[in-house]
């Protein structure tokens, strides 16, 4: 299945990277120079916004010294509340780029699948989502049960919101920055901020298109999702996204989402492979 294609805009200026960390020592180096490395290999205008998340390892003191290395890299501190949406949002506040790419700090994504990122959003596209599941896509070292929670839980998604999306959950995906600013204000604390992005992408009319990525189970440190206390939360946004799209009567659709040729009720979609 495949969307008519986006309407042409000019070229994007800057890349801005959004990795929130929370005692992340053991991987945070090697995350922000390998992504630098390629973007810049790239010829890629970047800047990578790492937010310490209240990390008690060395993860701000190796920032720091990454910072002097890499002036692309931009350390920040969230001084309020904790927890990964709480991070994210902070790094949006804080971002210069006109385009947004949300990473993991554990190395768990791809950071060629940025390049695509940023060359698929050049071609006018409001968001791109990564797909691990999806032909082309796939994961590495993926604990079993997670992936059986994983693929119920998009499962649900999917029909719940009658979009072809099959990996919601995935935090590695692309946007462009109106997108991010039409999605306030946001409700997840947590990695349920995960889910609410992309469903309040969809449900507020822009446009998005889909593409094959790779993900590779951290090999260092500590997972930081628990998934006994995300169920409910990841219930909640759905539900209120759910309950915005059919009964809020639009009041968050994007003003120009008519003007671009995208249905107010209906999410556009393109498989890459």
């Amino acid at each position: 299945m495949k969307s008519p294609p986006p309407v042409p805009r000019e070229r994007l200026q800057l890349l801005s990277v959004v990795i929130p960390a929370q005692n992340e020592d053991g991987c945070i180096a090697a995350t922000v120079e390998h992504l630098h490395l390629e973007l810049r290999l790239q010829q890629i205008p970047h800047e990578i916004v790492v937010v310490d998340d209240g990390s008690t390892d060395s993860t701000w003191k190796l920032l720091q010294e990454i910072h002097a290395r890499i002036p692309e890299c931009r350390p920040i501190q969230n001084s309020g509340d904790h927890g990964f949406g709480r991070a994210m949002a902070y790094g949006f506040n804080h971002v210069t780029g006109d385009a947004v790419v949300t990473m993991m700090a554990d190395e768990s994504d791809d950071c060629r699948d940025v390049v695509r990122y940023w060359q698929i959003l050049n071609e006018g596209w409001d968001a791109v989502f990564g797909s691990r599941f999806v032909r082309g896509g796939g994961v590495i070292d993926y604990p079993r049960h997670k992936l059986v929670l994983n693929r119920m839980a998009n499962l649900f998604l999917r029909l719940l919101f009658g979009v072809p999306l099959n990996d919601f959950t995935n935090a590695f995906k692309a946007y462009r920055l109106t997108v991010i600013k039409g999605c306030h204000p946001f409700l997840s604390p947590h990695f349920n901020f995960t889910v609410e992005l992309p469903l309040k992408t969809i449900v507020r009319g822009y446009s998005w298109t889909v593409m094959p990525i790779t993900w590779r189970n951290r090999r260092v440190g500590e997972s930081k999702l628990k998934i006994k206390e995300m169920g409910s939360r990841y219930l909640f946004v759905a539900l209120y996204c759910w309950l915005e799209k059919y009964l809020s009567r639009g009041d968050y659709m994007r003003s120009d989402a008519s003007d671009e040729g995208f249905s107010k009720n209906h999410a556009s979609f393109s498989r890459r492979t």
